[in-house]
């Protein structure tokens, strides 16, 4: 493979500073062979490669609409998840909608109740309320894939005892989605509550095109099914049997490589500050599907990747420093997308002094020029990236970018030899909590 640029209606995977060999790329390759077949002829929610049909799946989408239209309008769309039951539809939420839109006239406004931080909940109470003080519409999505998630199912008591005591319909607000057939999903049927089922082998990182992810968004009125097919033709492409085409393969070897050399740290920095929450659910993506203390064979060998993400170009006057004065013990994928909206600066002269070469330029050649100067020091100093390159911050382009990444991950894994679909030691922090709960 010749190193440069991929692409796929516009959104370009650039990899000619990942200081990874064609040789290195090809041993990955042969390596990924069988993962590769598997990507390519997954058709069912019968084992392990469960997601990758969600994008397809007509069934959970007709579920979706149904309860979105017996619902009716929402003024306030409260999401009670964490970990994966809310970090897909954060991160598609922000990139599509931007950081900003519960400022705008917009409705409904959305608020994610994951931390069972008392203040934090305490501050989405007090927003609940004044909507239900004035009549509006407030529509409770629990999430939580298990049915018995500590954090999610304190915090739904808590919500669900204020709507209890503004609205005697109180049943008809209450989305549940999880397991078909968790307690959650039992209590859901017992009260009559909705229920939206998460397929039982789709694990929640995975799970942004599970109805966990698209009925909030389909609640907030996005084109879900332009999300999907962003999804469906990154997943045609990263089951490419060309790696050239094959991006996700791509980016996983480069990633291996490094981690074989000693670069142990994965540095997903969005040039773009709606696009920080794709950085979280990646955080999580990454962190919970490659760190492990034993291999699939069962071979006890701790292995992993600490993911990290930061914010252009607010970062760079935080961890820069790091990044080019530190050890090289870190990736970058830097990932950049066009603005929406185009801000020129006024041409002011006695301002000049201040910064040279400003006056009158607009906001978007600032951030071009130091992006730039970013990868050119990058380069200079030998320090190992590629780019992502989306052409919008629209549906399609952000389900591409989440499909792209969980194929990435899968990839990884069996470079890895590892499982990318478990997560067992987050039982052990579980297990503690419930017994020192028993006291």
């Amino acid at each position: 493979m010749k190193h440069g640029q991929s692409s796929m209606d516009k959104l370009a995977f650039d990899t000619r500073c990942s200081l990874v060999s064609q040789a290195q790329m090809e041993a990955g390759w042969r390596k990924l062979q069988k993962q590769v077949q598997a990507v390519r002829d997954h058709r069912n929610l019968k084992d392990e490669h469960a997601s990758l049909v969600m994008p397809d799946d007509a069934t959970t989408v007709e579920a979706v609409n149904r309860i979105a239209k017996t619902i009716g309008p929402v003024h306030l769309l409260i999401v009670v998840g964490i970990g994966g039951s809310n970090l897909g539809t954060w991160a598609a939420q922000e990139a599509i909608l931007g950081k900003f839109y519960n400022t705008t006239d917009a409705t409904p406004k959305i608020l994610y109740c994951d931390t069972v931080d008392a203040d934090s909940v305490s501050s989405i109470q007090d927003n609940m309320e004044a909507h239900l003080k004035k009549g509006n519409n407030v529509l409770l999505s629990v999430v939580s894939k298990s049915g018995s998630t500590t954090e999610t199912i304190a915090n739904f008591e808590v919500l669900l005892q204020t709507l209890q005591q503004y609205r005697k319909d109180y049943k008809k607000w209450v989305v549940a989605t999880t397991d078909h057939g968790s307690h959650l999903w039992n209590l859901a049927m017992d009260e009559g509550y909705h229920a939206l089922a998460i397929p039982k082998l789709v694990g929640g990182r995975y799970s942004a095109f599970s109805a966990c992810g698209i009925f909030p968004l389909a609640m907030l009125g996005l084109d879900i099914a332009k999300l999907r097919k962003g999804a469906t033709d990154m997943r045609r492409q990263c089951s490419s049997t060309n790696l050239r085409q094959n991006i996700a393969a791509q980016s996983a070897i480069i990633q291996y490589t490094h981690y074989t050399k000693g670069i142990n740290v994965s540095n997903l920095f969005v040039f773009s500050n709606d696009l920080e929450m794709v950085g979280k659910w990646y955080r999580q993506l990454m962190g919970e599907s490659i760190g492990k203390d034993h291999k699939r064979s069962g071979k006890k060998k701790l292995t992993g990747i600490t993911p990290t993400v930061a914010v252009g170009s607010t970062d760079l006057h935080s961890m820069v420093q790091l990044y080019l004065g530190g050890p090289h013990d870190k990736f970058t994928t830097f990932v950049t997308v066009p603005t929406k909206n185009s801000i020129k600066l006024p041409h002011w002269k006695q301002y000049d002094p201040l910064v040279k070469d400003i006056q009158g330029k607009n906001m978007g050649t600032l951030m071009g020029a130091i992006l730039k100067g970013v990868k050119t020091a990058y380069a200079n100093q030998q320090r190992p990236f590629c780019e992502i390159k989306l052409p919008a911050k629209d549906e399609y382009s952000i389900g591409a970018l989440l499909q792209f990444k969980m194929i990435e991950m899968m990839y990884l894994g069996a470079l890895l030899n590892v499982n990318p679909f478990d997560q067992e030691n987050v039982e052990a922090y579980k297990k503690e909590t419930r017994r020192i709960l028993r006291k």
